[in-house]
C-alpha cells in the first residue's frame, strides 16, 4: 500500500498537476474571498468570519477532486498496467487504500495553506484575534472529512472507465448529487415531514453540522460510512473487471 502512495504522489509532483491543483485552489479562493465582489467576499461582509471560505470550498472542491482522481485507475487501464497491478500479490483494497490515500494527501496539502487566511481574518477582527475559534476548527474538520468523500467517490468514478474525461465527468456528477440533490430536495417540501429526514442523507447537511463547531459522533460516522461505501464499490467494480479477463 506504501509503495502504491509514494508512487501516486510522485507522479502527482513529477509533473505540473499537483502544483496546479493546489495553485488553482489557491487562486480561486483568493479572488471569491478577497477580491470579487458577492456573498463570497469577506472584506465586503464587514465580520471577521472564514465562513464564506467554507461555503466556497464544497464547490471548488466539486471539480478540483474529481480532475485530481480522475487518472487514478482509469489511466492504469488505458495504458494497460491495471493487469499488471492486478497481478501482484497486493490485494484489492491495498491497491485502492493506495490510490486513494494519494488523492487524499494532495487534497490535503491543498487545504494547509488556507491557514494563511485564518491569520488573515484573526487581524482583522476587532480587537486582533477576534474570531469564532471553535465554529473554524470545526469547519477544517469538516472540509478534510468532505475532501475524503469526494476522494472516495473520485476513485470509484475513475474505475467505471479507462477515459479520464468520462472519469472526471461521472465523478462530478456523482459528487453533486452526494453532496447538494438531497437538500435540495429536502427544501422542495415534496416529502412533507421526511423532508429533513432526506435531507440528512446528503454530504452538505453533515458538512454544514460539524461546522458549527460542535464534533458530532453522528457526522463523523456518516463521513466514514460515506467513504466506505465508495470504496466498497470500487473494490467490487474492480473484482468484476479481474473475473472478466
Amino acid at each position: 500500500m506504501l509503495a502504491i502512495l509514494n508512487k501516486e504522489i510522485q507522479s502527482f509532483f513529477s509533473s505540473l498537476t499537483g502544483y496546479l491543483v493546489i495553485g488553482l485552489f489557491l487562486i480561486a479562493c483568493g479572488f471569491f474571498l478577497f477580491v470579487f465582489s458577492g456573498g463570497y467576499n469577506i472584506l465586503d461582509s464587514g465580520f471577521a468570519d472564514l465562513k464564506p471560505f467554507f461555503n466556497l470550498a464544497p464547490w471548488i472542491f466539486l471539480f478540483l477532486i474529481p480532475a485530481i482522481a480522475m487518472k487514478s485507475f482509469a489511466d492504469e487501464k488505458r495504458m494497460g498496467t491495471m493487469e499488471i497491478l492486478l497481478t501482484k500479490p497486493i490485494g484489492f483494497w491495498k491497491l485502492i487504500a493506495g490510490k486513494y490515500l494519494g488523492v487524499l494527501t494532495l487534497v490535503i496539502l491543498a487545504i494547509i495553506p488556507t491557514f494563511l487566511y485564518v491569520l488573515t481574518i484573526s487581524q482583522l477582527g476587532r480587537p486582533i484575534g477576534n474570531f469564532d475559534v471553535g465554529g473554524t476548527i470545526g469547519s477544517y474538520m469538516g472540509l478534510i472529512f468532505l475532501g475524503g468523500c469526494y476522494s472516495a467517490i473520485g476513485i470509484f468514478a475513475s474505475s467505471l472507465s479507462s477515459n479520464q474525461i468520462v472519469s472526471f465527468l461521472l465523478g462530478v456528477f456523482l459528487c453533486f448529487i452526494c453532496y447538494y440533490a438531497f437538500e435540495g430536495l429536502g427544501q422542495t417540501n415534496i416529502f412533507g415531514t421526511s423532508s429533513y429526514i432526506l435531507e440528512s442523507f446528503g454530504i452538505s447537511f453533515h458538512y454544514k453540522s460539524i461546522s458549527r463547531g460542535v464534533v458530532d459522533t453522528r457526522d463523523i460516522v456518516y463521513f466514514l460510512s460515506v467513504i466506505f461505501l465508495f470504496l466498497q464499490l470500487t473494490e467490487i467494480n474492480l473484482s468484476k473487471t479481474e473475473n472478466r479477463r
